[in-house]
């Protein structure tokens, strides 16, 4: 019902002779939905302005595969490139995903584990996030059978010097071209077979002093560059930064 500007005059001198407490209970007990929901959506606006503002941008995607690093090793992996590279730490950030493990064995104990580390790797290479990996050897020979590793030879051959330098570091895997898994695990296959190819798809970078010095892992480390991944030249510039690291 429309108040009368008479009834109006009298609500707004009634309003002006509360107490301040009771203002506010007046206003808290007929406009308490609408506060409400002006509160939500200032706060939901500002949560929203506020991840915008302070999100960074990932100049590279990269895993720990089977292998362990360091919090120092792996601050070196990632802000050291960021550094390197010239970039702000405010602004941009390399996106890691550790402690992730594959294996072939179907017995072993962690088997649910490393079913779950494929989904992920799988997922993250379908979604075009994953750039770099580092590895032990077991890793390496899955990720590389499996067709997953980048030929090294085209990538650093581009930067004469620097494949001059890393030449005697860079090893050899098999690739699977061709196979007939799928019939011998449905035994219409009496044996397997597969075509096979050797490729340069990685990188010996145990020697290297970033880390020799930085310590903080065990066996040998592979490094990798993912077939798919969209980031080559920025994969290119990671592998220069490793191989040139001296603190």
């Amino acid at each position: 019902m429309k108040l009368s500007s008479e009834e109006l005059a009298h609500l707004r001198a009634s309003f002006h002779n509360m107490s301040i407490s009771n203002k506010v209970d007046y206003i808290f007990t007929y406009y308490k939905l609408p506060i409400i929901l002006v509160l939500i959506t200032v706060f939901m606006l500002g949560y929203t302005v506020y991840g915008l503002v302070t999100k960074k941008e990932v100049l590279l995607y990269t895993a720990y595969i089977n292998v362990s690093v360091s919090d120092s090793l792996n601050k070196d992996l990632s802000t050291g490139f960021i550094d390197f590279s010239g970039k702000n730490e405010q602004k941009y950030e390399v996106y890691t995903n550790s402690a992730l493990y594959l294996s072939d064995n179907a017995s072993t104990e962690n088997h649910q584990y490393a079913y779950a580390s494929q989904m992920k790797i799988m997922g993250a290479i379908a979604s075009k996030q994953l750039d770099v990996v580092f590895m032990n050897q077991e890793a390496y020979d899955i990720l590389s059978k499996n067709g997953y590793l980048y030929d090294l030879n085209n990538l650093i051959k581009q930067d004469k010097l620097l494949y001059k330098y890393i030449q005697p570091y860079l090893t050899t895997n098999t690739v699977i071209l061709e196979d007939n898994q799928i019939e011998y695990d449905l035994h219409n296959a009496d044996t397997y077979m597969a075509v096979t190819e050797q490729i340069t798809n990685g990188l010996n970078v145990t020697q290297f002093p970033l880390f020799q010095q930085s310590g903080g892992f065990s066996g040998t480390v592979y490094l990798g560059v993912l077939a798919e991944g969209p980031r080559l030249s920025t994969s290119l510039d990671y592998i220069k930064y490793i191989v040139t690291y001296d603190r």
